[in-house]
Protein backbone atom coordinates (compact mmCIF):
# COMPACT_ATOMS: atom_id res chain seq x y z
CA UNK A 1 0.00 0.00 0.00
CA UNK A 2 2.80 2.43 0.89
CA UNK A 3 4.46 1.83 -2.49
CA UNK A 4 1.21 2.48 -4.35
CA UNK A 5 0.71 5.80 -2.54
CA UNK A 6 4.33 6.75 -3.14
CA UNK A 7 3.94 5.87 -6.83
CA UNK A 8 0.90 8.14 -7.10
CA UNK A 9 2.72 11.18 -5.73
CA UNK A 10 6.12 10.49 -7.34
CA UNK A 11 4.45 9.88 -10.69
CA UNK A 12 2.50 13.13 -10.36
CA UNK A 13 5.70 15.05 -9.58
CA UNK A 14 7.43 13.57 -12.63
CA UNK A 15 4.39 14.31 -14.81
CA UNK A 16 4.85 18.02 -14.06
CA UNK A 17 8.19 17.83 -15.89
CA UNK A 18 6.72 15.80 -18.77
CA UNK A 19 4.00 18.40 -19.29
CA UNK A 20 6.17 21.50 -19.03
CA UNK A 21 9.84 20.59 -19.52
CA UNK A 22 10.00 21.17 -23.27
CA UNK A 23 7.89 24.34 -23.03
CA UNK A 24 10.07 25.83 -20.28
CA UNK A 25 13.13 24.60 -22.15
CA UNK A 26 12.02 26.48 -25.27
CA UNK A 27 11.92 29.73 -23.26
CA UNK A 28 15.28 29.22 -21.52
CA UNK A 29 17.37 27.36 -24.11
CA UNK A 30 19.83 29.29 -26.27
CA UNK A 31 18.63 27.49 -29.42
CA UNK A 32 15.28 25.86 -30.40
CA UNK A 33 16.90 22.47 -30.89
CA UNK A 34 17.71 22.35 -27.18
CA UNK A 35 14.08 22.72 -26.11
CA UNK A 36 13.78 19.05 -25.12
CA UNK A 37 17.19 19.01 -23.39
CA UNK A 38 15.59 19.30 -19.91
CA UNK A 39 13.76 16.01 -20.38
CA UNK A 40 16.87 14.48 -21.95
CA UNK A 41 18.97 15.50 -18.94
CA UNK A 42 16.22 14.12 -16.72
CA UNK A 43 16.59 10.76 -18.48
CA UNK A 44 20.40 10.99 -18.22
CA UNK A 45 19.91 11.39 -14.47
CA UNK A 46 17.73 8.27 -14.51
CA UNK A 47 20.36 6.30 -16.43
CA UNK A 48 23.34 7.37 -14.33
CA UNK A 49 21.54 6.70 -11.06
CA UNK A 50 20.49 3.13 -11.82
CA UNK A 51 23.84 1.58 -10.86
CA UNK A 52 24.11 3.53 -7.55
CA UNK A 53 20.49 2.63 -6.83
CA UNK A 54 21.30 -1.05 -7.29
CA UNK A 55 24.44 -0.82 -5.12
CA UNK A 56 22.72 1.02 -2.26
CA UNK A 57 19.75 -1.35 -2.41
CA UNK A 58 22.05 -4.36 -2.06
CA UNK A 59 24.13 -2.83 0.74
CA UNK A 60 21.60 -0.84 2.75
CA UNK A 61 18.24 -2.19 1.60
CA UNK A 62 15.37 -0.84 -0.47
CA UNK A 63 13.96 1.63 2.04
CA UNK A 64 17.01 3.94 2.53
CA UNK A 65 17.44 4.12 -1.24
CA UNK A 66 13.80 5.07 -1.78
CA UNK A 67 14.01 7.74 0.91
CA UNK A 68 17.11 9.27 -0.71
CA UNK A 69 15.52 9.34 -4.15
CA UNK A 70 12.32 11.04 -3.06
CA UNK A 71 14.32 13.60 -1.07
CA UNK A 72 16.12 14.56 -4.28
CA UNK A 73 12.70 14.91 -5.92
CA UNK A 74 11.77 17.54 -3.33
CA UNK A 75 15.05 19.38 -3.90
CA UNK A 76 14.64 19.33 -7.69
CA UNK A 77 11.32 21.15 -7.49
CA UNK A 78 12.85 23.99 -5.48
CA UNK A 79 15.82 24.26 -7.85
CA UNK A 80 13.61 24.30 -10.95
CA UNK A 81 11.51 27.15 -9.57
CA UNK A 82 14.67 29.10 -8.78
CA UNK A 83 16.03 28.43 -12.26
CA UNK A 84 12.91 29.82 -13.94
CA UNK A 85 13.05 32.95 -11.77
CA UNK A 86 16.73 33.42 -12.63
CA UNK A 87 16.17 32.54 -16.32
CA UNK A 88 19.01 30.03 -15.93
CA UNK A 89 18.91 27.15 -18.40
CA UNK A 90 21.84 25.41 -16.71
CA UNK A 91 20.24 25.48 -13.27
CA UNK A 92 17.02 24.15 -14.76
CA UNK A 93 18.97 21.29 -16.32
CA UNK A 94 20.53 20.52 -12.91
CA UNK A 95 17.07 20.39 -11.36
CA UNK A 96 15.91 18.01 -14.09
CA UNK A 97 18.99 15.83 -13.55
CA UNK A 98 18.16 15.45 -9.84
CA UNK A 99 14.57 14.70 -10.72
CA UNK A 100 15.92 11.89 -12.89
CA UNK A 101 17.41 10.23 -9.81
CA UNK A 102 14.01 10.57 -8.13
CA UNK A 103 12.32 9.00 -11.16
CA UNK A 104 14.79 6.10 -11.32
CA UNK A 105 14.15 5.31 -7.68
CA UNK A 106 10.39 5.56 -8.12
CA UNK A 107 10.57 3.06 -10.96
CA UNK A 108 12.11 0.53 -8.59
CA UNK A 109 8.85 0.56 -6.62
CA UNK A 110 7.63 -2.07 -9.10
CA UNK A 111 10.60 -4.31 -8.32
CA UNK A 112 10.34 -3.69 -4.57
CA UNK A 113 6.73 -4.89 -4.74
CA UNK A 114 7.91 -8.27 -6.07
CA UNK A 115 10.35 -8.89 -3.21
CA UNK A 116 8.99 -11.88 -1.35
CA UNK A 117 6.06 -12.33 -3.75
CA UNK A 118 5.14 -15.73 -5.19
CA UNK A 119 5.67 -16.41 -8.90
CA UNK A 120 1.92 -16.33 -9.49
CA UNK A 121 1.35 -13.06 -7.66
CA UNK A 122 4.40 -11.24 -9.07
CA UNK A 123 2.77 -9.73 -12.22
CA UNK A 124 -0.16 -8.51 -10.12
CA UNK A 125 2.20 -6.94 -7.57
CA UNK A 126 3.84 -4.98 -10.39
CA UNK A 127 0.49 -3.82 -11.76
CA UNK A 128 -0.81 -2.85 -8.30
CA UNK A 129 2.06 -0.38 -7.97
CA UNK A 130 1.75 0.93 -11.53
CA UNK A 131 -2.01 1.40 -11.25
CA UNK A 132 -1.36 4.20 -8.77
CA UNK A 133 -0.21 6.14 -11.81
CA UNK A 134 -3.89 6.79 -12.55
CA UNK A 135 -3.82 9.22 -9.63
CA UNK A 136 -0.57 10.64 -11.04
CA UNK A 137 -2.32 11.29 -14.35
CA UNK A 138 -4.85 13.46 -12.55
CA UNK A 139 -2.71 15.09 -9.88
CA UNK A 140 0.26 16.08 -12.05
CA UNK A 141 -1.53 17.81 -14.96
CA UNK A 142 -4.05 19.42 -12.60
CA UNK A 143 -1.20 20.79 -10.51
CA UNK A 144 0.19 22.38 -13.67
CA UNK A 145 -3.22 23.58 -14.85
CA UNK A 146 -3.93 25.46 -11.61
CA UNK A 147 -0.45 26.81 -11.00
CA UNK A 148 1.33 27.61 -14.28
CA UNK A 149 0.25 31.27 -14.27
CA UNK A 150 0.69 31.85 -10.55
CA UNK A 151 3.71 33.57 -9.07
CA UNK A 152 6.16 36.03 -10.60
CA UNK A 153 6.79 33.94 -13.75
CA UNK A 154 4.99 31.13 -15.61
CA UNK A 155 5.55 27.64 -14.19
CA UNK A 156 7.40 28.79 -11.05
CA UNK A 157 4.52 27.61 -8.89
CA UNK A 158 4.20 24.41 -10.94
CA UNK A 159 7.66 23.30 -9.89
CA UNK A 160 7.00 24.24 -6.30
CA UNK A 161 3.97 21.95 -6.60
CA UNK A 162 6.27 19.26 -8.02
CA UNK A 163 8.45 19.50 -4.91
CA UNK A 164 5.37 19.27 -2.67
CA UNK A 165 4.18 16.14 -4.47
CA UNK A 166 7.61 14.55 -4.04
CA UNK A 167 7.45 15.42 -0.34
CA UNK A 168 4.17 13.52 -0.03
CA UNK A 169 5.83 10.54 -1.75
CA UNK A 170 8.65 10.77 0.79
CA UNK A 171 6.14 10.51 3.63
CA UNK A 172 4.57 7.42 2.03
CA UNK A 173 7.95 5.74 1.51
CA UNK A 174 8.71 6.25 5.21
CA UNK A 175 5.91 3.75 5.95
CA UNK A 176 7.31 1.07 3.61
CA UNK A 177 8.80 -2.00 5.26
CA UNK A 178 10.81 -4.10 2.82
CA UNK A 179 11.06 -7.88 3.27
CA UNK A 180 14.45 -9.29 4.11
CA UNK A 181 16.76 -9.74 1.15
CA UNK A 182 17.59 -13.32 0.09
CA UNK A 183 20.57 -14.73 1.91
CA UNK A 184 23.81 -14.51 0.00
CA UNK A 185 24.84 -17.81 -1.56
CA UNK A 186 28.56 -17.18 -1.06
CA UNK A 187 29.14 -17.38 -4.81
CA UNK A 188 30.52 -14.31 -6.61
CA UNK A 189 27.85 -12.07 -8.16
CA UNK A 190 26.86 -12.86 -11.72
CA UNK A 191 28.74 -10.51 -14.09
CA UNK A 192 26.69 -8.16 -16.24
CA UNK A 193 28.19 -9.75 -19.37
CA UNK A 194 26.86 -13.15 -18.29
CA UNK A 195 23.39 -11.74 -17.70
CA UNK A 196 23.37 -10.16 -21.15
CA UNK A 197 24.28 -13.52 -22.72
CA UNK A 198 21.17 -15.06 -21.14
CA UNK A 199 18.54 -15.05 -23.95
CA UNK A 200 15.39 -14.58 -21.81
CA UNK A 201 16.97 -11.68 -19.93
CA UNK A 202 18.36 -10.09 -23.09
CA UNK A 203 14.97 -10.32 -24.83
CA UNK A 204 13.23 -8.72 -21.84
CA UNK A 205 15.75 -5.87 -21.72
CA UNK A 206 15.51 -5.24 -25.47
CA UNK A 207 11.70 -5.15 -25.49
CA UNK A 208 11.60 -2.86 -22.48
CA UNK A 209 14.19 -0.62 -24.13
CA UNK A 210 12.23 -0.30 -27.37
CA UNK A 211 8.89 0.29 -25.65
CA UNK A 212 10.19 2.87 -23.22
CA UNK A 213 12.43 4.72 -25.70
CA UNK A 214 9.74 4.89 -28.39
CA UNK A 215 7.19 6.15 -25.89
CA UNK A 216 9.59 8.70 -24.44
CA UNK A 217 10.72 10.12 -27.77
CA UNK A 218 7.17 10.80 -28.92
CA UNK A 219 5.91 11.95 -25.52
CA UNK A 220 8.85 14.34 -25.05
CA UNK A 221 8.19 16.15 -28.32
CA UNK A 222 4.37 16.09 -28.15
CA UNK A 223 3.64 19.11 -25.87
CA UNK A 224 5.94 21.40 -27.85
CA UNK A 225 4.66 19.98 -31.16
CA UNK A 226 1.09 20.77 -30.11
CA UNK A 227 1.93 24.39 -29.35
CA UNK A 228 3.86 24.69 -32.63
CA UNK A 229 0.76 23.41 -34.44
CA UNK A 230 -1.34 26.21 -32.92
CA UNK A 231 -2.86 24.35 -29.99
CA UNK A 232 -2.85 25.94 -26.54
CA UNK A 233 -0.71 25.10 -23.51
CA UNK A 234 -3.90 23.86 -21.84
CA UNK A 235 -4.50 21.51 -24.79
CA UNK A 236 -0.93 20.21 -24.47
CA UNK A 237 -1.34 19.69 -20.75
CA UNK A 238 -4.58 17.76 -21.28
CA UNK A 239 -2.88 15.62 -23.90
CA UNK A 240 -0.22 14.62 -21.38
CA UNK A 241 -2.97 13.82 -18.90
CA UNK A 242 -4.57 11.41 -21.40
CA UNK A 243 -1.15 9.93 -22.05
CA UNK A 244 -0.36 9.30 -18.37
CA UNK A 245 -3.83 7.83 -17.86
CA UNK A 246 -3.10 5.50 -20.76
CA UNK A 247 0.21 4.56 -19.14
CA UNK A 248 -1.27 3.54 -15.81
CA UNK A 249 -5.02 2.87 -16.02
CA UNK A 250 -4.53 -0.51 -17.77
CA UNK A 251 -2.62 -1.67 -14.69
CA UNK A 252 -5.99 -2.58 -13.17
CA UNK A 253 -5.98 -5.56 -15.54
CA UNK A 254 -2.55 -5.87 -17.16
CA UNK A 255 -1.04 -7.92 -14.32
CA UNK A 256 -3.87 -10.44 -14.52
CA UNK A 257 -3.55 -10.45 -18.32
CA UNK A 258 0.15 -11.31 -18.06
CA UNK A 259 -0.73 -14.21 -15.75
CA UNK A 260 -3.38 -15.46 -18.19
CA UNK A 261 -1.84 -14.84 -21.61
CA UNK A 262 1.88 -14.71 -20.84
CA UNK A 263 4.39 -11.89 -20.79
CA UNK A 264 5.45 -12.24 -24.44
CA UNK A 265 1.91 -11.92 -25.78
CA UNK A 266 1.40 -8.84 -23.65
CA UNK A 267 4.57 -7.30 -25.04
CA UNK A 268 3.38 -8.01 -28.58
CA UNK A 269 0.04 -6.33 -27.84
CA UNK A 270 1.86 -3.35 -26.38
CA UNK A 271 4.14 -2.99 -29.39
CA UNK A 272 1.12 -3.16 -31.70
CA UNK A 273 -0.55 -0.33 -29.79
CA UNK A 274 2.63 1.74 -29.93
CA UNK A 275 2.66 1.22 -33.68
CA UNK A 276 -0.98 2.28 -33.96
CA UNK A 277 -0.14 5.50 -32.08
CA UNK A 278 2.53 6.28 -34.67
CA UNK A 279 0.02 5.75 -37.48
CA UNK A 280 -2.48 8.11 -35.83
CA UNK A 281 0.19 10.76 -35.27
CA UNK A 282 1.34 10.62 -38.88
CA UNK A 283 -2.21 11.24 -40.13
CA UNK A 284 -2.26 14.98 -39.39
CA UNK A 285 -1.89 17.65 -36.72
CA UNK A 286 -5.51 17.87 -35.52
CA UNK A 287 -5.86 18.06 -31.74
CA UNK A 288 -7.82 14.81 -31.52
CA UNK A 289 -4.96 13.00 -33.24
CA UNK A 290 -2.48 14.25 -30.65
CA UNK A 291 -4.76 13.18 -27.80
CA UNK A 292 -5.66 9.78 -29.28
CA UNK A 293 -2.06 9.08 -30.27
CA UNK A 294 -0.78 9.96 -26.80
CA UNK A 295 -3.43 7.79 -25.12
CA UNK A 296 -2.60 4.79 -27.36
CA UNK A 297 1.10 5.42 -26.74
CA UNK A 298 0.47 5.19 -23.00
CA UNK A 299 -1.57 1.97 -23.15
CA UNK A 300 0.98 0.34 -25.44
CA UNK A 301 3.79 1.27 -23.07
CA UNK A 302 1.89 -0.23 -20.12
CA UNK A 303 1.31 -3.59 -21.79
CA UNK A 304 4.87 -3.85 -23.08
CA UNK A 305 6.46 -2.57 -19.88
CA UNK A 306 4.54 -4.81 -17.47
CA UNK A 307 5.31 -7.78 -19.71
CA UNK A 308 9.01 -6.91 -20.03
CA UNK A 309 9.35 -6.24 -16.29
CA UNK A 310 7.83 -9.66 -15.57
CA UNK A 311 10.29 -11.31 -17.98
CA UNK A 312 13.23 -9.54 -16.31
CA UNK A 313 12.23 -10.79 -12.86
CA UNK A 314 11.52 -14.33 -14.12
CA UNK A 315 14.91 -14.58 -15.83
CA UNK A 316 16.89 -13.78 -12.65
CA UNK A 317 17.65 -15.83 -9.55
CA UNK A 318 16.62 -14.09 -6.29
CA UNK A 319 20.21 -13.12 -5.44
CA UNK A 320 20.68 -11.65 -8.96
CA UNK A 321 17.65 -9.40 -8.95
CA UNK A 322 18.98 -6.10 -7.64
CA UNK A 323 21.98 -6.31 -10.00
CA UNK A 324 19.93 -7.49 -12.98
CA UNK A 325 17.18 -4.95 -12.37
CA UNK A 326 19.60 -2.03 -12.11
CA UNK A 327 21.42 -3.18 -15.27
CA UNK A 328 18.08 -3.40 -17.08
CA UNK A 329 17.14 0.13 -16.04
CA UNK A 330 20.60 1.51 -16.86
CA UNK A 331 20.39 0.22 -20.44
CA UNK A 332 16.81 1.41 -20.92
CA UNK A 333 17.33 4.87 -19.48
CA UNK A 334 20.59 5.34 -21.35
CA UNK A 335 18.79 4.69 -24.62
CA UNK A 336 15.94 6.94 -23.52
CA UNK A 337 18.35 9.80 -22.84
CA UNK A 338 19.73 9.62 -26.36
CA UNK A 339 16.23 9.31 -27.82
CA UNK A 340 14.71 12.23 -25.94
CA UNK A 341 17.60 14.52 -26.86
CA UNK A 342 17.32 13.37 -30.47
CA UNK A 343 13.59 14.11 -30.49
CA UNK A 344 14.20 17.82 -29.91
CA UNK A 345 16.53 18.08 -32.87
CA UNK A 346 14.20 16.00 -35.05
CA UNK A 347 11.24 18.19 -34.12
CA UNK A 348 13.17 21.37 -34.86
CA UNK A 349 14.59 20.14 -38.18
CA UNK A 350 12.00 17.74 -39.56
CA UNK A 351 8.79 18.34 -37.65
CA UNK A 352 6.39 16.11 -35.74
CA UNK A 353 6.11 13.48 -38.48
CA UNK A 354 9.86 12.88 -38.48
CA UNK A 355 9.88 12.17 -34.73
CA UNK A 356 7.24 9.49 -35.27
CA UNK A 357 8.84 7.91 -38.33
CA UNK A 358 12.18 7.43 -36.55
CA UNK A 359 10.44 5.26 -33.93
CA UNK A 360 8.94 2.75 -36.39
CA UNK A 361 12.07 0.67 -37.21
CA UNK A 362 12.76 -0.02 -33.53
CA UNK A 363 9.22 -1.31 -33.03
CA UNK A 364 9.61 -3.63 -36.01
CA UNK A 365 12.91 -4.92 -34.61
CA UNK A 366 11.25 -5.77 -31.28
CA UNK A 367 8.42 -7.56 -33.12
CA UNK A 368 11.02 -9.58 -35.05
CA UNK A 369 12.90 -10.54 -31.86
CA UNK A 370 9.72 -11.78 -30.17
CA UNK A 371 8.55 -13.75 -33.18
CA UNK A 372 12.02 -15.26 -33.61
CA UNK A 373 12.01 -16.36 -29.96
CA UNK A 374 8.52 -17.84 -30.36
CA UNK A 375 9.59 -19.73 -33.49
CA UNK A 376 12.65 -21.22 -31.76
CA UNK A 377 10.55 -22.27 -28.77
CA UNK A 378 8.04 -23.97 -31.08
CA UNK A 379 10.84 -25.81 -32.88
CA UNK A 380 12.18 -27.11 -29.56
CA UNK A 381 8.69 -28.30 -28.56
CA UNK A 382 8.23 -30.00 -31.92
CA UNK A 383 11.62 -31.68 -31.61
CA UNK A 384 10.81 -32.94 -28.14
CA UNK A 385 7.43 -34.35 -29.23
CA UNK A 386 7.31 -38.17 -29.69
Amino acid sequence: MALSVAQAFSGAAITVLFATGAIVGATLAPEPGWATAPISIFVVGMALSTVPVGVTSRRWGRRPTLLLGTTLGVLSGALASSAILAASFRLFLLACFLNGFHAAVSLTYRFAATDGATDEFRPKAISYVLVAGVASAILGPQAVQHSFDLGPAPYVASYLAQGALALLALVAVAFFRAPLAPAASGAPPTPASALLRRPPYLLAVFCGLVAYTAMNMVMTAAPLAMTLCGHSNADANLGIQWHVLGMYAPSFVSGAMVSRFGARRMILAGLALLGSAIVVNLGGDELWRFWLGLAALGVGWNFAFVGATTLVVESLAPEERTRGQSLNDFIIFGAMAAGSLLSGGLLASGGWSTVNMVVAPALLAAFAALFSKAARSQQRRDGAAP
